[in-house]
């Protein structure tokens, strides 16, 4: 079975919009939370879990976003959601958000950075490797840049 990126659909809201009601650059923050808990919901994991069951926490080290055109109040968005990198303790999660008529309207990342979080985890902030249960339960999400933006037109085909 191929892999496809996560999708989730979202409104832009008021609480999202400049006077104007054109979206302000960091209400992507909240498309991008939703869009990440969402997917990691789906295969398993609850942000209660990380702790719970693999001993970690996933701080953010880069946030980068990029806006080639912008939604209005009310637009219904398609954010997509895939992971394209993996390293030893850091991983890429890219959001790309799509509005009417199939136009990008934010492509970005986050680069997550897995970190102990153990009962003896004192204040030390500690990178470990990847859990390899943790990286299993991604492997359906886990796609290129190119080939996640070519799935998803496929899939719109």
């Amino acid at each position: 079975m191929p892999r496809t990126p996560f999708v989730i659909r979202e409104r832009v809201r008021w609480s999202d919009c400049d006077p104007m009601g054109i979206i302000r650059f960091d209400a992507y923050t909240r498309f991008m939370e939703l869009g990440e808990s969402e997917m990691l919901r789906s295969v398993g994991i609850g942000y209660r879990e990380f702790a719970e069951r693999f001993g970690i926490t996933l701080p953010r080290r880069v946030m980068h976003l990029e806006y080639p055109s912008p939604p209005r109040l009310d637009e219904l968005l398609d954010v997509v959601v895939y992971v394209s990198e993996v390293g030893d303790t850091s991983l890429r999660m890219n959001f790309d958000v799509y509005g009417d008529g199939g136009r990008l309207r934010m492509a970005g990342y986050l680069v997550l950075v897995c970190v102990y979080d153990g009962p003896d985890r004192g204040d030390a902030i500690r990178r470990i490797p990847w859990p390899p249960d943790f990286l299993a339960a991604l492997v359906p999400y886990r796609l290129s840049v190119d080939d996640a933006r070519a799935a998803r037109t496929a899939g719109a085909a």
